[in-house]
């Protein structure tokens, strides 16, 4: 039987789902797509975002979407160039910290921060992108000693393959498929949630036979990393991108190396997939994005979520998505 799904917010087109539980409220900071115009590349500049929408909700599957309006705006960030691609968001001594992408004016994605009283903003970004970041898909985990670790990058449009050892090398390239994948990276924040507190690490996946996932495993990292914790295990999530699944590792700390252990969501409508797993009044949810109800236009997404299940060893159940848009009806 197939499991209940909700899209979860039919009025736009939104993606990217990160997802946090504030003063007891559930609250999504989605990527805002548009139609731009731009025709696709492997770049993504069709993906051309310029703002931000916070959502909140007391019911996961059948409550009120709450729409808090405009949270930050590419206008309102001073370095800006273009492209506001997914967020992630932080809460410390009262302060909420908003992580994002944005390519600068050299068309370079760096890391801004913005800085809100509540969670659903508005948000005032620094004058500055962080010092040393690069790439995209920010994920923040606060870790049970309060410690914040941010989980960062992805290939093609995301950079990635601009990057080794931190520093940008003079012709990117990919690995071949017999070679170690590009891992993304994790950085530990400094206590003023501004900075880095160290230099960015690679996180390594490694398969059943304990060395690390190749570039041609289809298991792979490309982008869109999630952190959560589970029995006192760090489960990192991310997507394979052009192979199209939602797949997981597990470590003892939150800087691995991981262990791959399976896929949680088979391929959907729509090139990308990018996701958030949270826990919200006892059960635990995957929130994620398709492109059903834009008939299949990768650029123009829509919000979903559905329940995620563990088995009795901690194994998350794989959900089975579907990439076959003749099985839908359009939405509008």
């Amino acid at each position: 039987m197939k499991k209940e799904e909700r899209y979860l917010f039919p009025a736009d087109y939104m993606a990217d789902p990160s997802v946090h539980v504030f003063n007891g409220r559930l609250y999504i900071y989605p990527s805002h797509d548009r139609e731009s115009g731009i025709p696709e590349n492997d770049n993504g500049d069709h993906f051309d975002m310029n703002d931000y929408h916070v959502l909140s909700t007391d019911d996961v599957m059948h409550g009120e979407i709450t729409d808090h309006g405009v949270a930050l705006r590419v206008a309102d960030i001073p370095w800006a160039g273009r492209q506001l691609w997914d967020c992630d968001i932080a809460c410390k001594d009262g302060k909420y910290y908003l992580y994002f992408p944005l390519k600068d004016r050299n068309d370079i994605f760096r890391m801004g921060v913005a800085i809100g009283d509540r969670p659903e903003g508005p948000f005032i970004p620094q004058p500055d992108p962080v010092r040393g970041s690069y790439s995209i898909d920010m994920a923040v985990f606060r870790d049970d000693d309060g410690s914040h670790y941010i989980y960062f990058g992805g290939i093609w449009g995301g950079q990635l393959q601009r990057y080794r050892d931190n520093k940008a090398i003079e012709n990117p390239h990919l690995p071949a498929d017999d070679e170690p994948a590009l891992p993304s990276r994790v950085v530990k924040l400094a206590d003023n949630m501004l900075e880095f507190a160290e230099e960015p690490r690679p996180v390594i996946i490694l398969g059943e036979d304990g060395k690390p996932l190749t570039a041609g495993d289809p298991h792979r990292f490309f982008e869109a990393s999630w952190m959560h914790k589970y029995n006192g295990k760090y489960y990192l999530s991310y997507s394979t991108g052009d192979t199209h699944l939602l797949c997981y590792a597990v470590a003892d700390n939150p800087y691995g190396p991981f262990t791959y252990q399976g896929v949680i969501l088979t391929p959907v409508v729509g090139w990308t997939t990018h996701h958030s797993i949270a826990e919200y009044k006892g059960k635990w949810y995957l929130f994620h994005h398709d492109c059903v109800p834009s008939g299949g236009k990768t650029w123009l997404r829509s919000l979903k979520v559905v329940e995620l299940e563990y088995d009795e060893n901690g194994k998350i159940i794989t959900i089975e998505g579907s990439d076959d848009i003749s099985k839908f009806g359009q939405r509008y």
